[in-house]
């Protein structure tokens, strides 16, 4: 098993259940987007944020 997927695993069971469970939402919605060769269109979180506090800045 590759080290991400045995990493996973273990946080998986670690997590408490809520968190877990959104947690293989995204990443199954993520494995979707690569098969579809659509992971460019994802919205980078760090640069969302750089857009929002540009926007709190006016």
């Amino acid at each position: 098993m590759d080290t991400l997927a045995e990493t996973l695993n273990v946080r998986l069971a670690k997590w408490e259940p809520d968190v877990a469970e959104l947690a293989r939402k995204f990443i199954l919605e993520i494995i979707d987007l690569a098969d579809q060769d659509a992971l460019d269109i994802l919205r980078s979180r760090s640069v969302e944020q750089e857009v929002l506090d540009l926007l709190d800045e006016y």
